[in-house]
């Protein structure tokens, strides 16, 4: 999933020598919590996202009622919400809470989240939307950082334990959309909501009852230093940010400018990471061969944004081509719009291990593609899915319904390109950023993912049911940026690789 996570081990990348010289000793017993309670979360967030934008353009079963172009862009400013919060949420456990409590306090507020949006008033959907943006920013960056401590040494167990770990994300990935789409969908959409929250209940008894395995991991709180202004203004910012949701959430402000607040919210975080990377290169005291590396990192950055903008059309569009365009029909069993969301998990299971053979395989021949190479193959592998997406669209224009084939094909190859680009561009930058700035450069990383969300929501908005013949035309055109991206980074391979050359910490 996306970068939703904690990244595969790749090899090569964080490699160190074994913890001893006799048999790998076993995983700490703190894996199994940290396991379980990502899975539970990743349960309740997959779950009600599923359920989103069905909710949200539903006018005969007690939805909202909203066009596609407002659902579409409410959902994109949510998921980029989760992103966009992650950044103070791990600044709070570092410098106050520790990581185990902003996991315990996260996920408190993520239930409340979910609760909130069970209850079957329209004016409780928005305050909802914000407590579990904000519960998931809390917990999200802190889970993968105590899996960290648990794992002091670094080598293959450390590697091994973080797969596991990842397969905790996507197990809980697959099960959500099945759960809550069923019951949203097919009795009560307050039903699904929920029932996220009943599973983030799960994540946190369990955690609760099984934290004194994890020892001192997250146990951790930061100094006690005084605020220096720039975190005092980023608080502030934040919490000024936190204030216009909650009272626009509560005065229905959002719902009526959500494409206006997209738009808006986009040319910000374009705005934060300009004048971030500027800063850099002329304020950051860099040397030669640094800025070459951030200039680098520059590049990963935008097609990284761009990969997200069509990756996450998975929770918007696709999920309305399920609903309307697509045969669910299996039997006598109409299969949930909100189960296809599920995919994208089953493939990861089933084809991750697949790819980390291949790429051990390829380095073994010196044949494993580059950093830049394997971002361009993501970006073509999700213009693919489009193409495919094309053909569907194509069918349901001449007046069909289209088959589940087509957007199974589809979600399949957009796995493919994740696998690519998602855990590789993050083991790259903690390559390549200064190591004075890794912590920080990967904060700015997640701008991407957040950036991409927001395009995402925006671009969805073009398909309107009563559009469904310029479909296949809009498809080909979301289809287009990413292929010539990833052409573009083919034909420049070499004078990028170029630019990363010198002191490098492992193999780029």
């Amino acid at each position: 999933m996306p970068p939703p996570g904690t990244p595969l081990p790749q090899p090569g990348l964080g490699r160190g020598k074994p913890s001893s010289a006799g048999a790998t000793p076993p995983h700490p017993p703190g894996l199994a919590t940290l396991f379980l309670t990502e899975m539970w979360e990743r349960f309740s967030y997959y779950g009600m996202r599923a359920l989103l934008v069905l909710f949200m353009v539903d006018q005969a079963r007690g939805g909202l009622g909203l066009d596609d172009k407002t659902a579409t862009a409410i959902y994109g400013l949510y998921t980029a919400a989760v992103y966009l919060t992650s950044l103070p949420g791990g600044w709070l456990a570092d410098r106050w809470l520790g990581a185990q409590r902003a996991v315990w306090y996260g996920g408190m507020v993520i239930a409340l989240g979910h609760f909130t949006l069970a209850i079957p008033r329209a004016e409780t959907f928005y305050p909802g939307l914000v407590l579990v943006a904000v519960g998931s920013g809390i917990l999200k960056p802190n889970m993968s950082a105590m899996v960290a401590d648990l794992y002091p040494e670094t080598g293959a167990r450390r590697d091994a334990g973080f797969t596991i770990f990842y397969m905790g994300v996507n197990l809980g990935a697959f099960l959500g959309p099945l759960v809550c789409s069923t019951l949203g969908e097919k009795i009560n959409w307050h039903y699904g909501f929920g029932a996220a929250g009943v599973g983030m209940v799960l994540g946190l008894v369990q955690f609760r009852l099984t934290r004194g395995r994890l020892g001192a991991a997250g146990r951790q709180r930061g100094n006690d230093r005084p605020l220096n202004a720039a975190e005092r203004g980023a608080l502030l910012g934040f919490g000024a940010a936190a204030v216009l949701l909650v009272v626009g959430s509560l005065t229905g402000v959002v719902p009526l400018y959500a494409v206006t607040l997209a738009h808006g919210l986009t040319t910000v975080i374009l705005g934060l990471g300009a004048l971030y990377f500027a800063g850099l290169f002329w304020l950051g005291r860099l040397t030669t061969l640094e800025k070459k590396r951030i200039a680098v990192i520059l590049i990963l950055f935008l097609a990284s944004a761009l990969f997200w903008s069509g990756f996450e059309q998975a929770g918007s569009s696709f999920t309305l081509f399920a609903e309307r365009m697509t045969n669910r029909r299996w039997l006598t069993f109409e299969i949930p719009a909100g189960w296809y969301q599920s995919l994208g998990a089953l493939f990861i299971i089933a084809f991750a291990p697949l790819f980390s053979w291949l790429w051990v395989r390829l380095a073994r021949r010196n044949w494993e593609p580059s950093i830049t190479g394997k971002f361009a193959f993501g970006l073509l592998l999700l213009a693919s899915g489009f193409l495919v997406m094309a053909g569907a669209a194509t069918v349901v224009a001449a007046g069909g319904r289209a088959a589940p084939t087509w957007l199974i094909t589809t979600y399949l190859l957009h796995t493919f390109g994740e696998l690519c680009l998602s855990p590789v561009g993050l083991s790259a930058v903690t390559q390549l950023a200064p190591r004075k700035l890794v912590g920080q450069m990967m904060g700015v990383w997640f701008l991407a993912t957040s950036l991409g969300n927001l395009l995402a929501g925006l671009q969805a908005g073009s398909f309107g049911a009563d559009r469904v013949a310029g479909w296949p035309a809009l498809y080909l055109k979301i289809a287009l940026p990413p292929a010539i991206a990833g052409l573009l980074l083919l034909l420049f391979a070499r004078p990028i690789k170029q630019l990363m050359t010198g002191e490098t910490r492992g193999r780029v």
